[in-house]
């Protein structure tokens, strides 16, 4: 084959490029072993070949770019090589050298569709800096186009930031603490997270108007994402938007080169702020694309969703009381001749159901605006009357909620609409959802523990930790679930959408003993719900009107009264899987005809909250397939222990878990728990009173959990503890009168973890070294207990962490 020399093109710094390309595109056609891979790459050349030979004719009158012609003289002598090779390529080389090619032809595609232009428009800037005569300049600068067979530059608006036409209140905190994140060198990407009509899209206009912020980035672009993103097209904004002509890619991998070489060219006049608005959740590789590292280039994104892998994450607030009320008083005008109390006392009731989102502001008082006192008396009282404030004639309040709503994936959207069973303003336990999701779907703990997390990722609820973050084996009441009242809503109108018989959730709320009107019909109703709420007050009498829900599988009672009769209904549901009791009164429930529940075949789970029972009541019950059972807050002020007449492992066979937490006049476990022998896991905490566990604990030879955490009065473990020969993990965090370990626990050979924060009194016997393979997990104090065992014991691995509990969100939860 020829080479360069002898071409008289000599060296490729100093050749033509059409004369460069012509050899090698002649040279190619001659290749028979690589078609047609070898006729691709002639095809591209020679669409490129008349390009290169405007540019051979322009090059001395113009710097077309030094960095960018070098990078296609390379390559083109890629190309040359590799034609020059392709009679030398042995058979198994083939697949390596069929890459090669193709690499080479999609650059060339590349320069032919994103450099040439990016070379040229740069150019033109040269040129109107180089003369005074703009008319002359634009007269050449039209001849080039002309050679060069390319459209004069088109500069559209696409990417400005828009402007606010509205007098901003409330966000000037939020503003500085993210003018501050965006200066600090250390932070690319920045997510501004928050839920929908909370303000994201005004602050960040806002930060892109500030003074600083204008001085800081030279460049600053402005994208609406939303939920159909299209990566291509927003390059071809940018591209438009800084004068380009319209480029059409073929891929994402063309539309990527041309962000690059164009964000490459704006950042030597200075730095670039490129902001996309409304990104949407699922949207992470579109991120991805844009993270490319340059200097003097940063992102700012807003969404509902967080999106931890990106960079910093600010999540915006609802406004604060007093900018709240500042922003209702700038929409709704004050209605004539009523007193300043009175004024006060609305506003107040106004903005309680608003709850700090901006958009629910500005709706309800636009709504309000220049109406009379009459209007402004009659809307607050149709909210207390049991109206929701999504309700006509707020319809775009419901309209900024929705598309997140429609944006969920199926599962969540379940999930999502079944928060709409709890009361407002409750904080809910995690685990009392997840016990929920358990049956109603089918799914593990750890998925529906996900399906939190991920609502809590798109600011649909709030998931808050009480004490440590982490997750020990499966135990979820360490989190409080929180939503706010107009997400609520949104749930609850969703759900309602279909007549009430139909619908798969049912929300019951009774005021004093007044039933809705669907509920009295002679022919008792006949509901389908697999989900339904009852909600009653404190005067109510428990006097029930007959129901008939037989496909009830999750039956939550939300009650406030002190003394609180089951509806004989209840034992008719015979899917029933879940039965949550909840009392919202200040002083333990006593519950009246709680046998009803009895004759349930499938009930699995049942959840009693600030009851007032006995443990021998649960006995009674007789439940086959009961598999946890939850017990919060309770009272047993009179606790029977005489069970000999009671077969326990025949009358609750499946029992796998029991908790109680919070029951603070448990002083002993009852001796029949021990006789379970179905039990897996036991937990016992923030029992204040309790001082012992029943020797005959032993027995619980399937004990895989034992959680004993915040018993402060208990002050030893019994001997037979040894005897739990699957026990695998241990809780014995802030038990602080725990004075020693069972002095063989060294037995328990399947025990991988033990949890004893804030027990740096309690001893260690000689016999822990002869566990393999341990986690254990402590304070810093207690930590060192462990630390000097570790050259006797095998694997040991010991992690020191201090953990504050939320003691005033516990305060608000009871």
């Amino acid at each position: 084959m020829n080479d360069w020399a002898s071409l008289g093109l000599g060296s490729l710094g100093g050749a033509v490029f059409s004369e460069l390309l012509k050899f090698v595109i002649e040279e190619a056609k001659k290749v028979k072993a690589f078609k047609p891979l070898s006729e691709d790459l002639v095809s591209t050349m020679e669409r490129l070949l008349p390009l290169t030979q405007q540019i051979d004719l322009m090059q001395n009158e113009l710097d077309l770019g030094v960095k960018e012609l070098k990078e296609l003289r390379d390559t083109i002598d890629r190309a040359r090589v590799a034609v020059e090779n392709f009679p030398k390529v042995r058979w198994f080389e083939k697949s390596k050298y069929t890459g090669k090619i193709m690499k080479i032809n999609e650059d060339l595609l590349s320069f032919c569709q994103i450099d040439l232009q990016l070379l040229q428009h740069r150019n033109q800037l040269k040129l109107l800096d180089l003369t005074g005569n703009l008319a002359t300049s634009v007269g050449v600068l039209s001849k080039r186009m002309d050679v060069l067979s390319v459209h004069a530059p088109v500069f559209r608006d696409l990417c400005s930031v828009p402007k606010l036409d509205k007098v901003i209140i409330g966000l000037d905190c939020p503003l500085m603490e993210l003018k501050r994140r965006l200066l600090d060198n250390s932070l690319v990407g920045i997510v501004v997270s928050a839920p929908p009509g909370c303000g994201k899209t005004t602050l960040v206009t806002q930060l892109c108007d500030d003074p600083e912020i204008k001085r800081n980035f030279k460049h600053i672009f402005f994208n609406v994402v939303s939920s159909t993103p299209n990566f291509r097209v927003i390059v071809q904004n940018l591209l438009q938007h800084n004068g380009y002509e319209a480029l059409t890619f073929e891929n994402d991998s063309q539309a990527l080169v041309g962000l690059r070489k164009l964000l490459e060219e704006l950042k030597e006049t200075g730095p670039i702020l490129l902001v996309l608005d409304d990104v949407w959740r699922g949207a992470e590789s579109l991120l991805q694309k844009f993270q490319l590292k340059l200097p003097n280039y940063k992102i700012l994104v807003t969404s509902r969703s967080d999106f931890p892998s990106f960079g910093s994450n600010y999540h915006l607030k609802p406004l604060e009381d007093e900018d709240a009320k500042a922003l209702l008083i700038q929409w709704a005008s004050r209605p004539y001749n009523v007193s300043p109390a009175e004024y006060e006392d609305l506003l107040q009731k106004i903005l309680k159901r608003c709850n700090g989102f901006p958009i629910v502001i500005e709706v309800v008082g636009v709504s309000l605006k220049g109406r009379s006192l009459s209007t402004w008396r009659g809307q607050v009282e149709s909210w207390y009357d049991g109206e929701t404030i999504l309700g006509n004639p707020l319809p775009s309040v419901l309209e900024c909620l929705q598309p997140s709503f429609d944006a969920l994936e199926f599962n969540l959207k379940e999930c999502f609409l079944d928060m709409g069973s709890f009361l407002e303003d409750q904080k809910i336990r995690a685990s009392i959802i997840i016990d929920i999701w358990v049956e109603l779907y089918g799914k593990g703990s750890t998925l529906c523990m996900k399906y939190l997390e991920d609502l809590a990722s798109q600011n649909l609820l709030k998931l808050v930790p009480l004490g440590r973050t982490d997750i020990e084996e499966g135990f979820y009441n360490e989190f409080l679930v929180t939503q706010h009242d107009i997400l609520r809503e949104l749930a609850i109108s969703q759900s309602e959408l279909k007549e009430i018989v139909e619908r798969k959730r049912v929300n019951l709320v009774i005021r004093e003993d007044i039933f809705p009107d669907w509920c009295l019909n002679p022919r008792h109703p006949t509901i389908k719900a697999s989900l339904l709420s009852i909600s009653t007050g404190d005067l109510f009498s428990s006097n029930w009107v007959e129901m008939d829900c037989p496909n009830v599988e999750a039956l939550v009672l939300n009650i406030s009264s002190s003394d609180y009769a089951l509806p004989s209904f209840i034992a008719r549901m015979t899917k029933l899987k879940v039965l949550t009791i909840t009392n919202h009164g200040f002083y333990p429930a006593r519950l009246r005809n709680f046998m009803c529940i009895s004759s349930l075949p499938n009930l699995k789970r049942i959840r009693l909250e600030k009851v007032s029972t006995t443990l021998l009541d649960i006995l009674q019950l007789k439940l086959g397939n009961l598999k946890k059972l939850s017990l919060v807050m309770c009272s047993f002020s009179e606790v029977f222990y005489d069970i000999e007449e009671i077969d326990v492992p025949k009358v609750l066979p499946s029992l796998q878990e029991i908790e109680i937490d919070y029951c603070y006049d448990l002083d002993e476990l009852p001796y029949w728990v021990s006789e379970i022998v179905s039990l897996k896991t036991l937990s016992i905490t923030n029992c204040n009173k309790l001082y012992t566990l029943p020797e005959a604990i032993g027995n619980l030879s399937k004990l895989e959990t034992l959680r004993l955490c915040s018993c402060i009065n208990l002050s030893e473990l019994p001997e037979a503890t040894e005897r739990l020969s699957n026990l695998r993990f241990l809780d014995i965090s802030h038990c602080l009168g725990l004075r020693k370990l069972p002095q063989e626990i060294g037995k328990l050979q399947k025990l991988r973890k033990i949890s004893m924060r804030k027990c740096s009194g309690c001893e260690l016997p000689d016999s822990v070294r002869n566990l393999e393979n341990l986690e254990v997990k402590c304070d810093e104090e207690t930590g060192f207990l462990w630390e000097r065992l570790k050259p006797k014991m095998r694997n040991l691995r010991v992690h020191e962490e201090e953990t504050e509990h939320n003691l005033n969100l516990l305060n608000h939860m009871f």
